[in-house]
């Protein structure tokens, strides 16, 4: 029996944020606040209406593409996205264990 590869639902909606704004500090976003006012673009991590994750990083697919182990891969209509790792260890307490 194959089985199904995983497909994002674009129907699900963003549900809530996972950790902590990219405006506050220690977030690993950008730490002045003067220009966290201004600033359109952050990284960020939500749940989805589905359970499904959405992250917000720089794109540095073409930086690590030479870089990926064997059995890493970036597909069609994948990128490699790169968030600060505050964010992410902040994000923690949002996250069940499994």
């Amino acid at each position: 029996m194959a089985t199904k590869s995983w497909q994002p639902d674009p129907s699900a909606t963003l549900s809530r944020r996972l950790g902590i704004s990219p405006r506050e500090p220690g977030s690993g976003g950008d730490d002045d606040a003067a220009s966290t006012t201004t600033k359109k673009t952050c990284p960020d991590i939500w749940e989805l209406s589905n359970g499904d994750i959405a992250v917000i990083g720089r794109d540095l697919t073409d930086v690590y593409r030479p870089q990926l182990p064997d059995d890493m891969s970036v597909g069609d209509g994948e990128r490699l996205v790169v968030i600060p790792g505050p964010m992410l260890r902040a994000a923690k307490k949002d996250i069940p264990d499994a």
